[in-house]
């Protein structure tokens, strides 16, 4: 205090007060420890609702260092936020740091925010992901008969979900997943990252999903949906790492996302053979726009092969593909019922493809032997345009089911530059029907070019599907900054 005294003997009278005021403060400050000292940051998203209350991970014992499981903790964040469903929702801010979890599941009118450093890393124990029926369109697991593993962040029943925030990650160390599917020693279904049953009004957005086990993103019996600005990143040998698998769901809207698979980029389903059939719940007026894929071993766009539910209204657009196995592809077979019908494509851009057009009816898995064989897919009214491919191996291998063709194929303007060692063959159709405008190379005879005369392109509706009224707005929550 002696240095204190002599300082303030040289410091105007009226200005004495007030600093010894802060040097207590600060001594007092020390006196109790040091103390976090904090500020807050506002951070701006958007979304389609935004919420009343907000919570911290941390504030329910989340612990970001990367070996703490924060099951529990995410758990109990869900479950007391929960209580804000009819005042005004809530969100769950997860903030900067590695958390360990296994599966939770989300509730109605709540938001799970990701911040830019947070990474969210799932479990790699088996015993983290209790095992639920498989699903009624499918009657079995994809990987294993009977039951699968529930999904990391899962949710069912809901209204008004929304998953995003500042391109966190979400990181499904899958290796060790892949390694038992690839050995046999999976007793049941591995789980996906994301999964959303029976429910309506989903955003997923701003976010990047990493190493799932699986499936990346499957909202399944769902409408309403906007999955965008999402960044999916697999190892291209790793075993069905789907990006987005639209399931039965009506009113959805993928766009803005770049993707990197070991399977379909976007894969459109609606359900297995008999169990989609019974189901009867359809894939519907589902806008892909802007996305750019990489899958050397599988398509930019599958429709199926699990689409007995039916898929129908489907507008694609904006799409770049390099170096993936092919474009759109349809693909199904005998057995499977069903339809894949008013398909329209444009505006695709592919470098370094095996095909540019790829339709397939004997993909043959079934979930088991009860499938009717007289239930024959309905492929109609497919359309393509203003497309443009390079460093092509073949041009189109076109395959429907004979007795059962798959018509109403149209491809207008498309260049399609076949790479030095492709195929003699560049067109290999059967069973099919269709026209061609303005298509090179020539396409098969079964596509007859209409000449010049009659030249016009393929059908692309002009009029908005529902999904582009859902809009969204700007939302805002705050941050500690420590």
């Amino acid at each position: 205090m002696e240095f204190l005294i002599i300082t303030l003997r040289n410091i105007p009278a009226i200005h004495r007060s007030l600093l010894l005021a802060v040097v207590i403060l600060t001594a007092l400050g020390n006196v109790h420890g040091r103390h976090k000292v904090h500020k807050w940051e506002t951070v701006e998203y958007s979304a389609i609702s935004c919420r009343a209350h907000t919570a911290s991970l941390t504030d329910f014992g989340g612990v970001g260092d990367g070996t703490t499981l924060n099951t529990n903790a995410f758990k109990s964040a869900v479950d007391h936020l929960s209580q804000f469903q009819s005042d005004g929702g809530s969100m769950l801010y997860v903030p900067a740091g590695k958390w360990l979890t296994g599966n939770f599941n989300l509730t109605s009118h709540f938001t799970l925010y990701l911040d830019k450093d947070a990474v969210l890393l799932a479990s790699q124990d088996e015993n983290d992901y209790p095992v639920i029926a498989p699903l009624p369109s499918y009657g079995r697991g994809r990987d294993t008969d009977g039951g699968r593993f529930i999904s990391l962040i899962f949710g069912t029943n809901l209204t008004d979900v929304v998953i995003t925030g500042e391109n966190g990650t979400i990181d499904g160390q899958g290796q060790l997943w892949w390694n038992k599917f690839h050995k046999k020693e999976l007793q049941y279904t591995r789980p996906y990252l994301i999964e959303i049953m029976y429910s309506d009004n989903i955003q997923i957005s701003s976010l990047t999903l990493v190493n799932s086990p699986s499936w990346n993103v499957h909202p399944v019996y769902c409408s309403n949906i906007i999955i965008q600005g999402i960044t999916i990143l697999a190892p291209v040998r790793s075993p069905n790492t789907d990006g987005i698998n639209p399931d039965s769901c009506i009113n959805t809207r993928i766009e803005d996302c770049y993707i990197v698979s070991g399977d379909d980029c976007i894969a459109v389903k609606s359900g297995w053979d008999e169990y989609g059939v019974a189901f009867g719940m359809p894939t519907k007026q589902l806008a892909i726009r802007r996305i750019t894929c990489i899958s050397p071993t599988s398509a930019t766009i599958a429709l199926g092969s699990e689409m007995s539910g039916g898929i129908q209204d489907v507008r694609a657009e904006d799409i770049v593909a390099i170096d993936t196995e092919s474009g759109v592809r349809i693909k199904t077979a005998v057995g499977r019922g069903g339809y894949v019908k008013d398909i329209y494509v444009k505006g695709v851009t592919m470098k370094t493809m095996k095909y540019v057009f790829w339709m397939t009816g004997d993909y043959g898995s079934h979930p088991d032997n009860n499938y009717d064989p007289n239930a024959l897919p309905v492929i109609d009214n497919i359309n393509y345009r203003d497309m443009v491919a390079e460093n092509v191996t073949i041009a189109a291998k076109l395959a429907g089911i004979s007795g059962d063709p798959f018509t109403g194929i149209c491809i207008s303007n498309v260049t399609i530059e076949l790479a030095p060692k492709a195929k003699k063959l560049a067109w290999n159709c059967t069973d099919i029907s269709g026209i061609s405008s303005g298509v090179v190379p020539q396409p098969c005879e079964l596509l007859p070019d209409q000449g010049t005369e009659n030249v016009a392109p393929c059908n692309f509706p002009t009029e908005n599907l529902p999904i582009d009224d859902m809009k969204v707005q700007t939302c805002s929550c705050r941050k500690k900054l420590y």
